[in-house]
């Protein structure tokens, strides 16, 4: 079953979710069944299984299925008779576009910055360590980096651009949600990859900045894929390069 992305102006997890919804409704699947497995629905939507994960878990959020561990995806025994709204923009999708958009400004930014940002972002990788170190949930730190380097570049439109991004993470209740359980499972921002864009920034080096951003937020999208497993929030996810396949093969652009 191929979304029609063509008439369907809908998220393609909207749209996958919405097709298992109706399913759900009609009684195809019923109370307590299990819903086929990741793997079955990619093949059967033509999808990657990070979309059929945002579209699993805004099922979760809108008390249709559960995750039981070691075990599967369920119906619930009394799912909802309504579906509930739009839960905008997941995680996966939203750092996706960070890559592309932050890849760029990283490697503009190598061309323009200035010694007083470098030394900001210096002091802000030492703050993101101390987040780390107690453990702090809201990562003001890695916010903060981020933004500096948009800012950097010394384009409004760039900055404005990545900050509405940034924000946009506590906006989207799905986004919200996974993010919650990366947190809950101990996903901490890594700090040698920012020092290792730093470094290529203090080197005022184009390319490698690029290259640095762009590995940053794939490993980003790596922990969020492990994060949300099924079996994660019980720590005992399988990190297998075949369950990330399709999205991995998206990151190679």
């Amino acid at each position: 079953m191929r979304m029609n992305t063509t008439s369907d102006t809908r998220k393609l997890y909207q749209q996958v979710a919405s097709t298992i919804m109706a399913s759900i409704m009609s009684g195809r699947y019923k109370p307590g069944e299990r819903l086929p497995s990741e793997r079955d629905l990619a093949a059967t939507f033509k999808v990657s299984r990070p979309t059929i994960r945002e579209a699993m878990i805004s099922l979760e959020i809108r008390g249709l299925a559960e995750s039981r561990h070691g075990s599967g995806i369920y119906v619930t025994d009394k799912p909802p008779t309504e579906g509930g709204g739009d839960l905008d923009i997941g995680a996966f999708e939203l750092t996706e576009a960070r890559r592309l958009f932050e890849g760029e400004a990283a490697a503009l930014a190598a061309t323009t910055i200035s010694d007083d940002r470098l030394e900001e972002l210096e002091r802000i990788v030492a703050e993101m360590v101390d987040e780390n170190a107690r453990k702090q949930q809201d990562w003001t730190a890695d916010r903060r980096f981020h933004i500096a380097i948009a800012r950097a570049t010394r384009n409004t439109a760039i900055a404005t651009v990545i900050e509405n991004l940034l924000d946009m993470r506590h906006k989207s209740p799905l986004c919200v949600y996974m993010l919650e359980r990366a947190r809950r499972v101990g996903v901490q921002p890594r700090v040698s990859e920012h020092r290792r864009i730093l470094d290529a920034l203090r080197k005022h080096d184009p390319k490698a900045a690029r290259a640095a951003m762009r590995d940053h937020l794939a490993r980003v999208i790596e922990d969020l894929l492990a994060a949300t497993e099924p079996d994660a929030l019980d720590g005992s996810h399988v990190k297998s390069t075949k369950r990330r396949h399709e999205y991995i093969r998206r990151l190679a652009i």
